[in-house]
């Protein structure tokens, strides 16, 4: 889902609620609106709106939980590319090419999931032949004492490592953020901006305090599903550390 689309709705959707709540209170008859009256529906607002906060802080809890196990990934990645290549520098001079070869496929990679173009969605799907060639190159080295061949199997475990990894981040880019959960969250919202429209009293400063807590709630929503998305939008995960690994590859 779109996180501006869905938040320029969910804040359309307040302001209306709020209208509606005004609206009701010029239809509502005097005696409904007593102190009484206003007690309970507040007791009821303020149930709906804890729920509400209850359920916000569980679609915040898994969008981070996303994120973070995301960025972990890639910081696993970017230390695993830098062993490998140190392993293969520790291998030898035969082991220049297929150095090369990591640099191309890291390289590759990178421009797929962080592409220089804004409007260009990342491409989380490795390159099957860049990682086999890869993964050739290291089984191809052919070890002229014990020493070489243990560097040889620690290199293999490691690129397979990274390959897992990248399947890592394929496999958790579906959206975690329940969808059902969020129009329920919404639904709630409406309503308890309803009840505010229908008790607080028609004036410029209390238009002017839902209007920014309506705005306040859209944005929020809106950086939850950003957060959901950690390879697009505006908070994306930096490219810094496989960046930086790449700048200290064989050329």
């Amino acid at each position: 889902m779109n996180p501006l689309l869905t938040a320029v709705l969910l804040f359309a959707g307040l302001v209306v609620a709020l209208l509606v709540g005004i609206r009701l209170r010029r239809l509502v008859p005097e005696h409904h609106l007593t102190a009484d009256s206003k007690d309970a529906v507040k007791l009821a607002m303020g149930l709906v709106a804890t729920m509400t906060a209850l359920l916000l802080g569980l679609l915040v809890s898994s969008a981070k939980g996303t994120y973070d196990t995301a960025r972990g990934e890639v910081m696993q990645m970017a230390a695993k590319v830098a062993f490998l290549d140190r392993v293969l520098a520790l291998y030898g001079p035969d082991a220049m090419p297929t150095r090369v070869e990591l640099r191309d496929a890291v390289v590759q990679s990178v421009r797929q999931i962080w592409p220089n173009e804004a409007d260009t969605p990342a491409q989380l799907n490795p390159d099957a032949q860049a990682g086999a060639a890869m993964y050739l190159a290291i089984q191809h080295l052919s070890p002229g004492d014990d020493t070489q061949r243990g560097l040889k199997a620690q290199a293999t475990s490691v690129a397979l490592d990274l390959a897992q990894l990248r399947a890592l981040l394929v496999a958790q880019a579906a959206p975690s953020v329940s969808r059902p959960m969020l129009v329920v969250v919404a639904c709630w919202l409406v309503l308890t901006f309803v009840g505010f429209g229908l008790l607080t009293p028609s004036n410029a400063t209390t238009a002017f305090a839902l209007l920014a807590s309506a705005f306040s709630v859209a944005a929020a929503l809106f950086l939850i599903l950003e957060l959901d998305q950690p390879f697009g939008g505006t908070i994306r995960i930096s490219d810094a550390p496989m960046v930086n690994v790449v700048q200290h590859l064989a050329h």
